[in-house]
């Protein structure tokens, strides 16, 4: 999602002049993982003098974006040629995008969140992640930072030259193991009615589907832990699904203990499949409170929609 309001167009329909115009901008979020160092807001000299020594490209803006900007920021109108063609207003702009997971994010948060504000995706498998005002990675853990767009609204004093980062990691446990571990659709929705998320299970599982970790540790040699397993199903969805939470509280334990500000969540909203168990997001919320003093809220987000966070994004832009 390189720009809100982005098309892709052969270059027999339009001419060369728009179609340079729409590929070579870009945003914040979408070149992190093209090398771009989102601190300095430019791409680092060493990857200049691999593309320019190393490649044999004289001049690397002829492969990297000429123009990053932030999410969310105007960057021009649609040519006329597009508005034409789409019935579109030729005064329409054309916004800086996002990643479709950070526009879930807007899409749970808002587009001026709290710091502190956390979103978990209880999908397949778990995504963090937190709003901060300080820069945080360790790829040793699988944590990174995307730079945060600012609004007027969500500006402050206590803030690092007003700057805000969306950190967090991706852990390959998740959901996926409950199908593969054959619960049902009923059986989950029976099975959780059953299990108190005051208490603990006995059963310390690593609910991995296959060997390998992201975050909160990388670690490709990690194995799966899914054993003892008990003759009670209850039992043993209650094992597994501690287990996920376990990896969520140790994921904000790490942000934290690299530096997150604040150091950890004050509400942590959810989405994904699992964010329709109650049970699990109450056991979640009392396993959460061992590492935030109780100051935290976890619940359901209300909106999930990366569409609809993209949309949220480009409206920001104008409330300032």
């Amino acid at each position: 999602m390189w720009g809100i309001l982005r098309y892709h167009f052969e270059y027999t329909h339009l001419n060369a002049h728009v179609v340079f115009f729409l590929s070579h901008f870009s945003d914040w979020h979408n070149v992190l993982k093209l090398g771009y160092d989102v601190r300095n807001r430019e791409f680092p000299s060493w990857m200049i003098k691999l593309l320019k020594e190393g490649c044999g490209i004289s001049n690397p803006e002829s492969v990297l974006p000429s123009k990053v900007i932030s999410p969310g920021e105007p960057f021009g109108v649609l040519s006329s040629i597009v508005a034409t063609r789409y019935g579109l207003s030729p005064n329409c702009l054309v916004v800086g995008g996002t990643t479709d997971s950070n526009a879930a994010f807007f899409a749970a948060a808002g587009a001026q969140p709290e710091f502190g504000t956390a979103v978990t995706s209880l999908g397949s498998t778990l995504a963090m992640k937190q709003l901060s005002k300080t820069f945080v990675e360790d790829a040793s853990r699988g944590v990174y930072s995307h730079r945060f767009p600012r609004f007027g609204n969500n500006s402050g004093e206590d803030q690092q030259d007003g700057e805000a980062w969306l950190i967090g990691g991706a852990s390959n446990v998740g959901c996926a193991i409950l199908r593969q571990e054959d619960f049902s659709d009923d059986e989950l929705v029976s099975l959780s009615a059953e299990i108190d998320p005051k208490s603990d299970s006995s059963l310390s599982y690593y609910p991995l589907m296959k060997k390998g970790e992201r975050f909160p540790v990388a670690d490709s040699a990690k194995e799966p832990v899914l054993d003892p397993k008990p003759d009670s199903r209850q039992d043993y969805l209650h094992g597994i699904l501690q287990g996920i939470s376990d990896v969520e509280r140790e994921g904000f334990k790490v942000l934290g203990d690299l530096g997150a500000s604040p150091d950890r969540p004050n509400v942590v909203l959810t989405c994904g499949g699992g964010s329709k168990n109650d049970m699990w997001i109450r056991m979640r919320e009392r396993r959460l409170k061992d590492i935030c003093n109780e100051h935290v809220e976890v619940k359901r987000a209300i909106n999930t929609e990366a569409s609809y966070g993209a949309a949220l994004l480009a409206a920001a832009s104008f409330d300032t």
